[in-house]
């Protein structure tokens, strides 16, 4: 892996990229908290058949912070545009978690007929979503900004140990290292104010109509965001190959990193026009879960 530095309008990304040259290229996508290099176990097998790609998005790890920089979703789509481009990608295999899937499939609702596939670990289009505890918090003006002034690195640790259980002491140090900058605690508190959840539906209505082949993977106790939003994702891709993993949490590809590629690699392997290996176990798609009663958006 090398790290390009790329300029997007007036904002600084450094950007892993990996593998053969060409137009055709697999982008990773972060949350919060995240960067590019939370990717590499993922991206190196990867590598081995595909260009790889993993951004640092705005106000998070290596990018730029500053506080005259928008955070809206709106604000990151165009950023990872500008590095699509700037990087002469022209067919994109989106991988997104957490924020990211928001960041990509706005991007991706924009510019469908540059997508070739979508791969989601923990997100997607957030369909009967309600805020989880820390983002209704972040998302309250004065005590949002005082969380963060409280959340000490000890803190913070702690509290994602709890809530991820499966993550082991060097994950947890590592995605808690990201919140430590106070740039990216003033780009957390800008995103979740400015993002309203019913902004997802005139998303997954484009989406839908493309149909764009999906492959879903979901640690089945995430905290934040909930397994059953994994078999929503049938909604703006019909023909989406959901699994759910149990035991893990939020941050699947980190805490169950060999099972993540197992699915992963072979999918992007297909998408690709690459053979797979023979399986002795191949991995089971999850059929869908019926839908039951009316759905309702909730926007915080």
């Amino acid at each position: 892996m090398r790290t390009q530095q790329i300029v997007v309008g007036d904002v600084r990304s450094p950007v892993l990229v990996g593998g053969p040259e060409g137009g055709e290229a697999v982008v990773f996508i972060h949350g919060n908290p995240g960067g590019g290099s939370d990717w590499l176990r993922l991206m190196a097998p990867i590598a081995e058949f595909a260009r790889v790609i993993a951004p640092d998005m705005p106000g998070f790890a290596g990018a730029e912070m500053r506080g005259d920089q928008g955070y809206t979703v709106a604000d990151y789509a165009r950023h990872l545009d500008g590095v699509i481009r700037a990087l002469g990608v022209q067919r994109v295999h989106l991988l997104a978690h957490d924020f990211g899937g928001p960041w990509a499939l706005t991007w991706a609702a924009q510019h469908p007929d540059m997508v070739a596939s979508v791969t989601l670990i923990n997100t997607g289009v957030l369909l009967d979503y309600r805020w989880h505890r820390l983002a209704r918090i972040w998302r309250i003006p004065l005590v949002g900004e005082l969380m963060q002034r409280i959340a000490t690195p000890r803190l913070v640790r702690a509290l994602l140990q709890h809530d991820n259980p499966g993550l082991d002491r060097a994950s947890v140090a590592r995605v808690a290292a990201h919140l430590r900058p106070w740039g990216t605690k003033r780009a957390v508190l800008r995103l979740y104010r400015s993002t309203n959840i019913r902004s997802m539906i005139p998303i997954a209505a484009v989406l839908q109509r493309h149909d764009l082949p999906c492959l879903v993977v979901w640690g089945a106790d995430d905290v934040y965001l909930p397994a059953e939003q994994a078999y929503r994702q049938t909604q703006p891709f019909p023909s989406a190959r959901i699994h759910t993993i149990a035991g893990a949490g939020h941050w699947v590809f980190l805490e169950q990193a060999e099972r993540v590629a197992e699915l992963v690699v072979p999918f992007l392997r297909t998408q690709l026009g690459g053979p797979n290996p023979p399986q002795t176990n191949p991995p089971r798609t999850m059929p869908p879960r019926p839908a039951h009663g009316r759905r309702r958006t909730v926007a915080g």
